[in-house]
């Protein structure tokens, strides 16, 4: 096999041959920074909905981007008038029928039943809790903090402004759970959610979920809702001023469970373009049995580490 990796003492060059002598090169093409801005809140089921399409956009696309994550408030407390009076939502009781409706449109179940019986009173605590991981441990631990949130609210129908339900996500992630829940509840945890709110103002997002799209020049676009993944590839190619964008490969199946801890048959579908009724073929093809257990929550199959 000719080895082209030679010295030329003609030309004073080692490396690959027949290269020009001299050429022109221009290293003066500073690569776009993108900020993508997520405002949400952990009891947006909207934010439940759309987490499949957003796990891919961020593991195909992410390195086109920064990703933010901003806490946007939905639910201080319950008043006596109108919290959403465009979705028929009064008082708690209401929540359960949207929720529903939400989860079996989307393929992303939610119970709902605890808002009748053992309602959550507030978002701010367990936004007060991300903002608390994120300044600790940074974003990556609170956003996997925020999944782990809406699995315990949506899907298995826990109480998510109970101090002891947060200290027990907290825990099983291996943080220190009571400490971290009641630095939370400290005036500076408030201070630090506060900013985000502020944040989501200056950006002009006014529903969850919101992804805003921002460039070096402060001029991007804004995506509002569920949305398919295309619009977001779209939005980005747009504010990137590109025509192509190269998506890195997917992970393998193994590695995202390793990574979630759960997974619902929705996300996997999402994340490799699987029909559902291929979904038990796909996953007996990639995993061991040994390696997770399958379970099914109103009609939705998930699968979970061991």
């Amino acid at each position: 096999m000719k080895n082209n990796l030679i010295c030329d003492p003609n030309t004073g060059v080692c490396g690959v041959g027949d290269e020009e002598e001299m050429e022109v090169i221009d290293l003066n093409q500073p690569q776009k920074t993108i900020d993508v801005y997520y405002v949400t809140d952990p009891m947006c089921s909207h934010c439940w909905a759309i987490e499949p399409v957003l796990r891919r956009f961020r593991k195909q696309y992410g390195h086109y981007f920064r990703f933010h994550t901003v806490m946007g408030g939905l639910l201080e407390k319950w008043g006596d008038g109108p919290v959403d009076p465009a979705n028929g939502i009064y008082g708690p009781a209401d929540v359960t029928k949207h929720w529903r409706e939400v989860g079996e449109q989307t393929r992303m179940p939610i119970d709902g039943s605890l808002m009748q019986d053992n309602p959550v009173q507030s978002s701010y605590p367990a936004s007060r809790v991300f903002k608390v991981i994120q300044n600790m441990h940074g974003d990556d631990v609170a956003s996997t903090y925020l999944r782990r949130t809406r699995e315990a609210v949506f899907a298995f129908n826990r109480n998510i402004s109970d101090k002891e339900v947060l200290v027990k996500i907290v825990d099983d992630m291996g943080l220190e759970g009571e400490k971290i829940v009641t630095q939370a509840e400290e005036p500076s945890a408030q201070k630090l959610l506060n900013e985000d709110f502020q944040q989501a103002r200056n950006l002009g997002a006014m529903g969850f979920p919101s992804i805003l799209m921002i460039n070096e020049e402060k001029k991007g676009i804004k995506i509002v809702g569920g949305r398919p993944l295309d619009a977001y590839i779209q939005g980005l190619k747009q504010v990137l001023g590109v025509n192509e964008l190269e998506p890195k490969e997917q992970p393998t199946l193994t590695e995202l469970l390793a990574e979630e801890e759960l997974l619902f048959s929705k996300e996997i579908e999402v994340m490799y373009d699987v029909d559902q009724t291929n979904i038990a073929s796909f996953i007996d093809e990639h995993l061991n049995s040994e390696q997770y257990d399958e379970n099914e929550l109103l009609g939705e199959k998930y699968i979970q580490i061991k």
